[in-house]
């Protein structure tokens, strides 16, 4: 939504960039020699750690988006439970907290031991925080990305 919520710059970066790879785009597969990634939220299943693994082999810059991204924020709070959480958590959810039918489905992604920022799996080249993240700075990095300019954010945000 904080990419959307640049409103009227998006014709402006539309003439710029190709999105080619989005839950917006109807393209199953990671493209390859991708310029600029910009990825969000926590690693915490088996399949995202894939697709961020997928993305950072295929992508010449990776930017870590929102506060999940950056820094594991509230996906992470699992974390605070121990190691090997996974358990505990689909317990929690599906079976303590259930006033129907309590029981843990089948069909969700199995979930790692626990949830990781993206740097702690990858290589990340720039971070956008915010939760959200502002859609003037996620509007200021692309820019600078696709200008040939390297971002510097320090003056752009505040924590809080």
């Amino acid at each position: 939504m904080s990419f959307l919520d640049q409103d009227e710059r998006l014709i402006d970066l539309s003439e710029k960039i190709d999105l080619v790879y989005s839950p917006i785009v109807d393209i199953k597969n990671f493209p390859e020699a991708v310029d600029v990634t910009l990825i969000e939220g926590a690693v915490g299943t088996d399949e995202q750690l894939n697709l961020l693994r997928e993305a950072r082999e295929h992508s010449r810059i990776i930017v870590s988006l929102g506060d999940c991204a950056v820094t594991g924020n509230a996906t992470a709070l699992r974390n605070t439970v121990g190691e090997n959480n996974s358990d505990l958590v689909l317990k929690r959810s599906y079976v303590d907290n259930a006033t129907i039918q309590p029981q843990i489905p089948k069909q969700v992604p199995r979930l790692l031991k626990q949830a990781y920022a993206l740097h702690e799996i990858v290589k990340v080249d720039f971070y956008i925080p915010g939760c959200p993240p502002n859609a003037d700075l996620i509007n200021y990095m692309i820019m600078e990305l696709v200008s040939g300019r390297i971002p510097n954010i320090d003056s752009k945000f505040k924590y809080g």
